[in-house]
């Protein structure tokens, strides 16, 4: 009951940031197309210590891309507009190759689909990283698939944005350029 209280708590904190605050209104004027649906909170929030798998049941965390921008997604395998929003964040992660694209397939998604998924999506720049049981995903109030969260460098969110997007777009760079430049 606490843990759920905390997701609430945590979601709604998160959908009713102001946007623009953060950054001094330097992206206000840049959400446009896709990134309308872009929330950019008014103070960063730390996220919680979580660990993820890669395809080798290798051990990773989210402090490996501290110092960087991210723009971490949840997805999964059986996710109709996730299978339309991956390729676009392939093209991000070649297009802004000084920011991290960290996608993170949340729940039951088998390695073998994963590796299945990103062959038919023409994927090949991402990694594969894997949230299993959904701890993170759970803890960041995650309640639907695709969610896009944008850390700073400090490895907080300071943007969420639910549903799917055109990630390499021009409205999405200059919003992701305007971040990375405050």
């Amino acid at each position: 009951m606490r843990k759920m209280l905390l997701v609430v708590l945590y979601t709604a904190f998160a959908a009713g940031a102001n946007v623009g605050a953060a950054f001094a209104g330097s992206v206000d004027g840049l959400l446009t197309g896709d990134m309308k649906k872009l929330a950019v909170h008014a103070e960063a929030i730390a996220l919680p210590e979580a660990v993820l798998l890669d395809e080798a049941e290798a051990e990773h965390s989210l402090a490996e891309y501290q110092g960087k921008w991210v723009v971490l997604n949840f997805w999964a395998t059986w996710c109709a507009p996730c299978r339309k929003e991956m390729p676009s964040l392939d093209r991000l992660a070649v297009a802004m190759p000084e920011l991290a694209v960290v996608p993170v397939a949340t729940g039951r998604n088998d390695v073998g689909q994963i590796t299945k998924f990103y062959g038919n999506a023409g994927v090949v720049a991402l990694p594969v990283l894997r949230d299993p049981k959904s701890a993170l995903a759970r803890h960041m109030g995650v309640l639907g698939l695709p969610v896009t969260v944008i850390l700073n460098p400090e490895g907080q969110e300071v943007a969420r944005l639910i549903g799917d997007a055109e990630w390499d777009s021009a409205e999405a760079q200059a919003v992701l350029k305007a971040m990375m430049a405050e």
